[in-house]
Parts: structure tokens; sequence; C-alpha cells
């Protein structure tokens, strides 16, 4: 079994998980102190990606950054081809898993007694100081699921990855990508392979994140 499909899934997942993160986290910052009518525009916005088919997500990215595109035409000419490389890999899992990230820290966010950053600031703490220091360390069970739906989606990203991304193997071809055509091959016994390491990455993951609830023992009376 040619495992390239599984290395270059995990580095574009791990990469897409830890951007995402970032700006997951920072964007629902923003929203759990912004306020205004124009806030639930840009929230809808945000989480678009959730409603929209995968093959829409990839139609959009491949306009945005196509050669004819203003983006596209400034990074072509200072050398940069998103279109079939490993960079619209990571890109396309970010765009498509962000939405998770972001609900989630927002909804863990809202869990937090406002009372508490007020006397954050009392002691002099900046607004960065609050989160990093403060929210994050209130909201991490939330931040972790996020952070886990993140990774999963990432990680079985198909539709739009094909779209700008392309399939080219030992480049752009993920695990996803890999198992559809290793079927449309009638190869079913190494996309069988790949749909097993699939589950067991995702099985092994959400163990890992059971075990700090797994170590708490309840006291018994």
């Amino acid at each position: 079994m040619d495992t390239t499909p599984i290395w270059l899934s995990l580095k574009t997942t791990v990469t897409a998980t830890v951007i995402t993160f970032i700006l997951g986290i920072l964007a629902a910052r923003w929203r759990f102190g912004a306020r205004g009518h124009w806030v639930g525009l840009v929230d809808a916005m945000l989480l678009l990606p959730l409603a929209l088919p995968p093959t829409v997500i990839g139609l959009a990215l491949l306009l945005f950054f196509g050669r004819n595109s203003p983006v596209g035409t400034l990074l072509s000419d200072i050398g940069i081809d998103v279109i079939f490389s490993w960079q619209a890999t990571v890109i396309t899992a970010v765009v498509a898993s962000f939405p998770l990230m972001y609900q989630s820290a927002y909804a863990a966010f809202q869990q937090i007694d406002t009372e508490l950053l007020d006397v954050g600031r009392l002691y002099g703490m900046n607004e960065w100081q609050l989160l990093w220091r403060v929210m994050l360390a209130l909201a991490w069970p939330g931040i972790l699921v996020g952070t886990i739906l993140s990774f999963v989606r990432a990680l079985g990203e198909f539709g739009a990855t094909l779209m700008l991304a392309g399939s080219i193997p030992g480049r752009t071809q993920t695990i996803p990508l890999a198992i559809f055509f290793h079927v449309e091959s009638g190869e079913i016994y190494q996309a069988g392979l790949l749909a097993l390491v699939t589950l067991m990455i995702s099985v092994a993951v959400l163990f890992i994140v059971r075990l700090p609830q797994s170590a708490r023992v309840p006291l018994r009376r």
C-alpha cells in the first residue's frame, strides 16, 4: 500500500488545524465583544461554509485564487501558484473546518462570567492577556472540542480539495482523494486499507480527547 496519501493527509490536516485554531479563536473573541446590527451578517458569512456543498466551496476558491482573479494575478506575479499545489489542500481544509472551530470557541466564550474579565482588567491585564491567560483557561473544554472537530473535518475534506488542488499523487492526493480514485479503478482492497487508516486516526484522536475526562475518578461516599 502506498503510504504517501497518509503522510500527505496528516501534514495537511495538522497544518490546517493549527491555522484554524488560531483564526477560530481570534474570530470568536471578536464576536464575543462585537455589537451592532451588522455583526449577525458577518457571523453568517463566517458560518457559511457549513451550509454550502464542498463543490461550491471549491468553485468559489477556484475563482478567488484563479490566475484571472486579482488575488491569483497578484500571487502569480510574485511566483506563487496556489491551484494544484499542496498549499491548496491546506486552504480548502481550513475553509471547510473553520466554522466548527469558530462556533465551538464562541459558544465556550459565552459561558465565561464577564465579571472575571472585569477583575482581570482591574489588575492591569490587556485584552490579549485576558484572551490567552483567562478566556482560554476557562473555555478550554469547548476549545478542545472545536479543535478535534476541525481536525476530523480537515482530515475528511474531499470535494473542495479535488476542485482546487486536484488529485496529483505524491503532491495533492490526500486519503479521501486516494480512496475515491482507488474505488473508481476497482481497487477496493487499497481503498479499504486507506479507509481503515482514516478510521484508526479518528478513533485515536477521540480516545486522546477522552483521556483527561477518564482520569477523573468520581468520589464515592
